[in-house]
């Protein structure tokens, strides 16, 4: 950033970062103020819980991911390069995470899904809303293709967009499991190949 971090953005900050190496439920409000360096006290002056921070977290990401996604789906270019674009940044993200951190974080989103699902209906219901513009971004993309005769037309579907999202988080799993980033480097061609199925 080119200026000092005010302490709400630090908490945010540090929520994300813990979140994606550790899980929600392992770590406290002391916890992320230690690491935000921000007093205790000042935490609630900005959040009224652990929940409320979470969903913050959440936006906050999401926000910064987003617009990676509206450029890279609607830039110009055939659909189908624009959605292996995508992929190949997700992929890359989960590489340099591992040479940076040693290790594979994954998907926040996804790993907040299968933390969360069943407890938190507030994440959940956020989480359904991000993962649902997602969709509909995929979507967008797989129209565009089969209006350039690049995907198959029975492709250009909500339901295929979904299957698309999913095998993206479903590998991303795989490789934050194996903690190994390779697991991800055949990703397009199998997703290219559950386009033509």
């Amino acid at each position: 950033m080119g200026r000092t971090s005010t302490a709400r953005e630090r908490l945010l900050e540090a929520a994300c970062g813990l979140i994606l190496s550790r899980g929600y439920g392992t770590i406290g409000v002391a916890e992320i103020c230690a690491r935000a360096d921000v007093r205790k006290g000042s935490f609630y002056h900005f959040f009224e819980s652990k929940q409320a921070l979470t969903i913050e977290a959440i936006n906050a990401h999401w926000a910064a991911q987003q617009a990676g996604w509206v450029a890279t789906l609607r830039s110009d270019g055939s659909a189908e390069g624009r959605l292996e674009r995508l992929f190949l940044d997700q992929a890359a993200a989960q590489r340099t995470a591992k040479t940076e951190g040693g290790a594979v974080n994954g998907c926040l989103f996804g790993n907040l899904a299968l933390e969360l699902s069943t407890q938190d209906a507030v994440v959940q219901s956020r989480l359904t809303e991000i993962f649902d513009e997602q969709i509909d971004l995929v979507h967008a993309t797989l129209a565009d293709g089969a209006e350039q005769g690049t995907i198959p037309a029975q492709a250009a579907t909500r339901a295929t967009a979904r299957a698309v999202l999913a095998q993206l988080e479903g590998m991303v799993m795989f490789a934050k499991l194996a903690n190994d980033p390779s697991v991800l480097d055949g990703l397009w061609a199998q997703t290219s190949r559950l386009l033509r199925s």
